[in-house]
């Protein structure tokens, strides 16, 4: 009788990559992870210090990251690629809340924000509007709270993530962008 087979459960990676600044980018690397039945937990993307370049911060759940790195760098337009998981990492992530409060109950809002190193971006008659920047766990933990007070609108901006020490990313060149035809963009001029 053999032992039943342990089967691998998906876990959260974040990733992180340098891709060409250009349209059509983002939907290739969302088709990557859609194409495969991965969900996409949280998806950040802005300009890096390269021009040219934008840099994304991607967490997903998956069983095996190495597959997703090795098709991720696949893609044309991608000049880098790697798993942050088990590296150190700081990792960020902004809130914006909306909270019905009547005059009543703005001290105890404005208390929830001091305690969470919020901030009341504005407070008009009928609502307050918070901004969080921390960890994704904190974050969620502020949220939670002010969904007690009765929070009526909220956005996350997704997480992004950086590594400390050296650079993460040793020198990439300067990307070449090509159109849909092969030819490079310079040469359409």
């Amino acid at each position: 009788m053999t032992a039943p087979r342990e089967e691998r459960r998906p876990v959260r990676h974040t990733l992180i990559a340098l891709v060409q600044d250009h349209p059509g980018v983002l939907n290739r690397v969302v088709s990557l992870f859609r194409r495969r039945g991965y969900n996409i937990e949280s998806l950040a993307v802005g300009a890096s210090e390269t021009p040219g370049l934008s840099r994304m911060t991607i967490v997903v759940d998956v069983r095996d990251v190495d597959q997703v790195v090795n098709q991720f760098r696949r893609l044309i337009e991608v000049q880098t690629v790697r798993s942050v998981t088990t590296e150190r990492t700081v990792v960020r992530e902004t809130a914006l809340v909306k909270v019905a409060a009547p005059e009543s109950r703005r001290s105890a809002l404005r208390d929830l924000a001091h305690r969470a190193f919020a901030r009341v971006i504005h407070a008009g008659e009928e609502a307050v509007l918070l901004e969080i920047t921390a960890r994704p766990d904190e974050v969620n933990a502020f949220v939670a709270h002010a969904r007690e007070y009765g929070a009526v609108e909220l956005t996350r901006s997704g997480q992004i993530a950086m590594t400390l020490g050296a650079a993460s990313f040793p020198e990439v060149p300067v990307p070449y962008f090509w159109q849909a035809d092969g030819a490079a963009e310079d040469a359409l001029a």
